[in-house]
């Protein structure tokens, strides 16, 4: 789920456009890894091609016709979008299963005979590929592209006076999220070994917009904390409620009005400041 918020991110904090739709390319990766699973050779690397590739073509075609909207208008076209895709998952029995989804399927194994049935290889496996998606996204931040995605999200029109291809290179952050966010999707289906509609709801993109806000957009690892806190919280309180989204609201109503940078955020801004009143 790291993966996943910090992948929304890169929209959201890098170019400010607030998605509904992450939650669809999620299932889309899961879906296309099972698939493969299910019906071709038994090959990890296949899995993440069919997964991680499905995410990004859909998240192109998503992406070229909304990118041009702004705020409110792009959050609903995504939504719009993760809606058809999750009608269409539950719906196409044939091939996703409908409402059981797919299961059933070997996971292989890495080279060298290391299983992922095992617990601990597949922390490590699973801790490998979301560090690999947390580096590529901190080089894209660090990039000219993050630079020109930062300018998009403060002043659209500023920079396309100055000739700055801004729908352009919004689709192109918005086919990398949706690649990352495929990657996360397998990882999920590897891990649980299954693929579900549910995946895909238009409430599971709330998931790494409130991961994002409890972390902090302003911070590169803000979300990862974001999404360590959701996890922590989630697994403490359903063992004394069910009710347990009442409790979660309950946590960020407070963190959107006291701590809107987020807790990570607000805790970096805070040093920074105790920093810069020491060498004054």
């Amino acid at each position: 789920m790291g993966l996943f918020a910090m992948s929304f991110n890169l929209l959201f904090g890098g170019a400010g456009l607030l998605s509904f739709g992450q939650a669809a390319l999620f299932g889309v990766g899961s879906y296309g890894a099972a698939l493969v699973l299910l019906h071709g050779p038994p090959s990890l690397g296949l899995a993440f091609v069919a997964g991680v590739g499905g995410a990004a073509a859909v998240a192109a075609v998503i992406g070229y016709l909304s990118v041009r909207r702004d705020e409110i208008f792009f959050a609903m076209l995504t939504l719009g979008f993760g809606m058809m895709l999750y009608t269409v998952a539950h719906n196409w029995r044939e091939v996703t299963g409908g409402s059981d989804g797919l299961s059933g399927f070997a996971v292989p194994g890495l080279p060298g005979g290391i299983s992922l049935y095992a617990p601990v290889h597949m922390y490590f496996f699973t801790l490998a590929v979301v560090a690999a998606g947390v580096v590529l996204l901190w080089r894209v931040q660090r990039s000219a592209f993050g630079l020109i995605l930062r300018a998009s999200r403060e002043n659209r029109e500023r920079l396309a006076f100055v000739g700055g291809a801004v729908p352009r290179y919004r689709l192109a952050a918005f086919v990398l999220s949706g690649a990352l966010s495929g990657v996360a999707g397998v990882l999920f289906c590897l891990f649980n070994q299954m693929a579900t509609p549910d995946l895909m709801h238009w409430s599971a993109s709330a998931r790494p917009v409130l991961m994002t806000i409890l972390g902090g957009a302003g911070v590169f690892p803000g979300p990862l904390f974001g999404a360590a806190a959701f996890f922590a919280l989630e697994q403490v309180v359903t063992h004394f409620t069910e009710n347990w989204m009442l409790v979660l609201g309950a946590v960020l109503i407070p963190v959107v009005i006291f701590f809107p940078e987020g807790l990570l955020g607000t805790a970096v801004g805070f040093v920074r400041s105790r920093k810069g009143a020491g060498r004054g």
